[in-house]
C-alpha cells in the first residue's frame, strides 16, 4: 500500500515516475529495505483489477532471456477504502527507445543488424514458451548505451491457454504494424463485433520487419490494399520499390527486411531463422556493411534545453514526472486519463476521493514533456494536422512550446525523424501535441 508521505507501493519506494499509457504508469523504484539492489521498473495499473497485468506477469515469469526484462515481483496496491490496482516489478532498462536511439546517430547496416538480431532472439524466447508479444515496434524496444537492446511492454501479449480478454476487433497492437493476415481477418469480419483474431509468431516477425523498414527509411512500408472476391478479400501488394536510402544498405539487410515483410507468413521464417540470418549478416567482412546509411542528422532549429537529471531521476529518453507528490501525482495522471477515457472505472476512484485531486504547477508543466496518451495515437499521422486535436492546448503557448496551426506543440524525444508513433513530423523535426490538463479544485476527502 502506498501513502503520500513515503511514496511507497508495497515493498517498493518510488524514486521517479517516468511515463504512462492507456493501462499503466511506469515508476523507477528501489526496494525499501534493500536499496543496494539497484533500481527497478514498477508498472502500476490505471484500472482496478486489470487482468492484463496477471497475463503479462505470467508470460514474463516463463521467459529467461537477456533481451527481455526479468520479472522481479508482482502485487496489488489498494487505496484507503477503495479498489486495488495490480502492479509488476521488473528489471530496470537504462536506455532510450529504438527510434530515439537511431535518430541521434548515423547508423550503419552492421549496427542495425546487431540490434535487430537481439530483438529477434527475444521473440524466439517468447515464442518458445508459447507466447506472442503482439505489439513489436521501435517504441517498445529500448537500447542501452552499450547497444544492448531489450524488448519491453508485454502488456498486449498473449500465450497459449491464456484467458481471453479482447473479444472484439481490432486486435491488440498498433495498426501500422498489423500483419497482412491480421488485416485480412479484420476486413472479412468487420461486421462481426465478437470476432477475435488469434495472433501467431509470424505476426511478431512481420512487425519486426515493419520496425526494421521504418528504422532504415524513417517511414512505414507502403499500405496494404485489398480486393473483394467471392471468397472474401484478396490482398493486393503494392509494387516493391526499394527506397532511395537503401542504396547504402547492405544487400543482406535489405533482403531480410523484405523477407520479414512477406505477405505469405510461411515465407517470413521463424524468429530463430531471422535471428540467425541477421547474426550471420552482421559478421560479414564486406565494407558496405559499415557504410553510414545517412549523414549525421542536422540539429533542429529549436530544441528543448536538457536539464541535468536529479540523482534518482529517470534516464535520458524517458519523459519525466516528479515522484515527490506520491499518490497525488498518480491520481492527477488518472484525472487526465478520464479526459480521454470518460467511461473508465477510474471515475469511481475520483468520486471516492471527493471528486477532486490537487495538482501542483510543476506537475501540470511536466505534462508538456510526458508521453501523449495512447488513446490518441491512432489519430496521428506523419504530417502535422491542419487543426488542433481535441483537448490540445491553444495559444498562447508557454515557451519552450510553439504554436502551429492553432495548437501548442512540444519537441518530441525523437528530435529528428523517424518520429515515434505518438508524434508528428514538421520541418524535419518531431513534435507532439501538448494536452490541456484541467486543474480540479482541491478539497478534503469526506
Amino acid at each position: 500500500m502506498a501513502d503520500a508521505g513515503t511514496s511507497q507501493i508495497g515493498d517498493w519506494r518510488v524514486l521517479a515516475t517516468c511515463g504512462h499509457g492507456s493501462y499503466g504508469i511506469v515508476h523507477r523504484v528501489e526496494h525499501a529495505e534493500q536499496p543496494h539492489l539497484g533500481p527497478f521498473a514498477l508498472k502500476l495499473a490505471l484500472h482496478p483489477d486489470d487482468p492484463r497485468f496477471e497475463r503479462e506477469a505470467e508470460l514474463l515469469s516463463r521467459i529467461r532471456h537477456p533481451h527481455v526484462p526479468r520479472l522481479k515481483d508482482r502485487g496489488r496496491w489498494t487505496l484507503p477504502g477503495g479498489p486495488s490496482f495490480p502492479y509488476l516489478v521488473m528489471e530496470w532498462v537504462e536506455g532510450v527507445s529504438l527510434y530515439a536511439w537511431a535518430s541521434g546517430r548515423s547508423l550503419t547496416s552492421r549496427q542495425m543488424l546487431k540490434v535487430l538480431a537481439q530483438i529477434a532472439r527475444a521473440l524466439e524466447a517468447t515464442h518458445a514458451v508459447g507466447g506472442v508479444h503482439r505489439d513489436v515496434k521501435g517504441d517498445n524496444i529500448r537500447v542501452r548505451p552499450d547497444g544492448h537492446a531489450v524488448l519491453v511492454d508485454f502488456g498486449s501479449s498473449h500465450y497459449r491457454d491464456a484467458p481471453t480478454l479482447t473479444r472484439h476487433l481490432p486486435p491488440p497492437g498498433t495498426a501500422q504494424y498489423y500483419s497482412p493476415e491480421s488485416l485480412r481477418f479484420q476486413w472479412e469480419h468487420h461486421r462481426q463485433p465478437t470476432a477475435r483474431y488469434l495472433a501467431q509468431p509470424a505476426d511478431d516477425v512481420y512487425a519486426l520487419g515493419v520496425t526494421a523498414y521504418r528504422l532504415v527509411t524513417g517511414r512505414y512500408p507502403p499500405a496494404i490494399d485489398r480486393e473483394k472476391t467471392e471468397g472474401g478479400f484478396r490482398l493486393v501488394a503494392p509494387a516493391w520499390r526499394p527506397p532511395p536510402v537503401w542504396k547504402n544498405l547492405s544487400p543482406e539487410l535489405a533482403s531480410l527486411i523484405r523477407r520479414m515483410l512477406s505477405y505469405e507468413p510461411s515465407h517470413r521464417g521463424t524468429a530463430t531463422d531471422i535471428a540467425s540470418a541477421l547474426e550471420r549478416a552482421a559478421q560479414t567482412s564486406r565494407s558496405r556493411v559499415d557504410r553510414p546509411l545517412l549523414p549525421p542528422p542536422a540539429r533542429p532549429p529549436f530544441i528543448n534545453k536538457p536539464q541535468s537529471p536529479a540523482p534518482r531521476s529517470c534516464p535520458s529518453g524517458w519523459p519525466v514526472l516528479s515522484a515527490a507528490l506520491g499518490v497525488g501525482l498518480i491520481l492527477g495522471i488518472w484525472y487526465a486519463e478520464l479526459r480521454l477515457w470518460p467511461e473508465t472505472s477510474l471515475l469511481k476512484v475520483q468520486q471516492q476521493q471527493g471528486g477532486a485531486v490537487g495538482l501542483a504547477d510543476t506537475v501540470l508543466d511536466s505534462s508538456a514533456n510526458s508521453t501523449s496518451f495512447e488513446p490518441m495515437q491512432h489519430q496521428f499521422g506523419r504530417d502535422l494536422p491542419k487543426k488542433p486535436f481535441p483537448g490540445q492546448r491553444r495559444p498562447p503557448c508557454k515557451p519552450p512550446a510553439i504554436e502551429v496551426n492553432g495548437g501548442c506543440w512540444g519537441l518530441s524525444g525523437n528530435t529528428s525523424p523517424p518520429c515515434g508513433d505518438q508524434s508528428v513530423e514538421w520541418k524535419k523535426a518531431c513534435y507532439w501535441p501538448l494536452l490541456e490538463l484541467p486543474r480540479p479544485p482541491t478539497s478534503e476527502t469526506p
